[in-house]
């Protein structure tokens, strides 16, 4: 039996890079993955799909010069075998350098297949077994199914990013941020899109300003939404033809089309695993209980990334690494509590956002102002004819320290990191406020807004 000083199991944003920094550290390291190296981010996630979403992109400005004085002529299609083409290429360039990372690295043994726990200190891998004084999990997730489509075809966040021919009409079972990406995507490929929400609004965790803003983004490029979808089900016809009954309650009302795309959450993979014989305590929904540290209820043993339930991000999972890395190996005393939550929708315009939405700052009990402004009133983006959306930041009164901000709009996913930092350096809102910023950019009306708190 193989042993080890650390077992990594998963090689997502966490694992990857943790794997590499215990072997540099002279530890001798088992890395083990079933699927494919790099995690979902790279394979299924952000790198294929914001691939996509450049290639959707490309065909709006085709579509939309006419504002802006450009005639383009019709004709304007996307080839979806090729933009296939160019993400497969781009994410297998990124995996065969980690494969080679890996295969060059003397202190890490590669596993590939699927882990199991035999004891707090014993993994075993398709009938190997290995012993490792520290493991790590990084199991990630995937995209949950819901009851009620048994015998229909579908598609999943790794299905939709196979295919080579548009969807006639593609309908997605989800109102959130996957969804709402591939919607608008294969919207602008030429798709006929119908997204399906079981709640009042999209995207239901944000403030109403910003569910509203974006739904009405969304139906003024022709997708079309049907809200508080209950008693879903589906079937699905000897054509191929799929429908999906959205509604128990006052009839029957169906909605047919040609794919269907499931994007209703994630589901931890850690079903797999066998928790119980490491005696390692799970949450509810499957997530792996952890603190402040990473670390789980057994000593030794730490869960990062999306399995653990403290963030479902490539960020979060990334610093998940930096947490327990920093701890370990340089003494600090970083913790999970000390990070603001941040993340961004990546439709066109997107979203950036960070710390509190409107109604998490009511909730707090704190006296907080208000920062406003539509973007219609940036002259950056009334001059690139991208005037949806808005700004929006929330001050704490008694501090002035910044307590969270939506930023909808051209440039919203990259601005939204300047207020970030003020956030990260404890600082008042009023380093921005009296900050110069550059003209013209969308970020110098940051300041202004900043002006006429209410």
């Amino acid at each position: 039996m193989k042993k080890y000083d650390a077992i990594v199991i998963g090689s997502g944003q966490a694992g990857t890079p943790l794997a590499f920094k215990l072997a540099s550290e002279n530890q001798k390291v088992a890395f083990i993955e079933k699927e494919h190296f790099g995690g979902t981010c790279l394979n299924v996630g952000c790198t294929p799909t914001k691939t996509y979403l450049a290639s959707a992109r490309r065909m709006f400005d085709a579509q939309n010069g006419g504002p802006l004085g450009i005639s383009i002529p019709d004709g304007a299609t996307a080839n979806l075998s090729r933009i296939k083409k160019r993400k497969d290429d781009l994410v297998n360039k990124s995996v065969n350098g980690l494969t080679q990372a890996l295969e060059n690295s003397k202190n890490i043994d590669v596993f590939k297949g699927t882990a199991n726990f035999l004891s707090s200190k014993t993994v075993v891998i398709d009938g190997e077994e290995i012993v490792g004084e520290k493991i790590f999990i990084n199991v990630g997730a995937r995209a949950r199914v819901p009851d009620g489509f048994e015998g229909v075809d579908f598609l999943t966040n790794k299905g939709i990013l196979q295919m080579e021919e548009i969807p006639e009409h593609l309908i997605i079972v989800g109102g959130s941020y996957i969804g709402l990406e591939f919607g608008q995507i294969f919207r602008r490929f030429g798709a006929k899109v119908t997204i399906i929400e079981m709640h009042s609004r999209i995207i239901s965790r944000e403030d109403e300003e910003v569910s509203d803003t974006i739904k009405e983004i969304l139906e003024g490029e022709g997708i079309q939404f049907r809200m508080n979808a209950t008693c879903m089900t589906g079937t699905q016809d000897e054509s191929g033809k799929i429908t999906v009954k959205v509604d128990c309650t006052r009839g029957s009302p169906e909605i047919s089309g040609s794919h269907l795309l499931f994007a209703v959450g994630r589901v931890p993979n850690t079903d797999t695993l066998n928790l119980k014989a490491a005696g390692i305590h799970e949450e509810e929904r499957g997530f792996i209980k952890v603190n402040d540290y990473l670390e789980t209820n057994v000593p030794g043993i730490y869960a990062l990334g999306d399995c653990n339930g403290k963030g479902a991000f490539t960020h979060t999972s990334y610093n998940d690494y930096e947490i327990v890395a920093a701890n370990l190996f340089d003494g600090k005393d970083r913790k999970v509590s000390d990070r603001i939550m941040t993340y961004g929708l990546f439709i066109d315009p997107p979203l950036g956002r960070a710390g509190m939405t409107l109604a998490q700052a009511k909730a707090s009990g704190r006296n907080f102002k208000v920062g406003h402004r539509k973007m219609e009133d940036v002259a950056r983006a009334r001059e690139k004819g991208e005037t949806a959306g808005f700004m929006n930041v929330i001050v704490d009164s008694d501090t002035d320290k910044i307590m969270g901000a939506s930023i909808l709009g051209v440039g919203g996913d990259e601005i939204i990191s300047g207020i970030l930092n003020v956030m990260y350096a404890d600082s008042p809102y009023t380093v921005i406020r009296d900050s110069v910023q550059v003209h013209p950019t969308v970020s110098e009306l940051i300041p202004t807004m900043l002006e006429s708190l209410k």
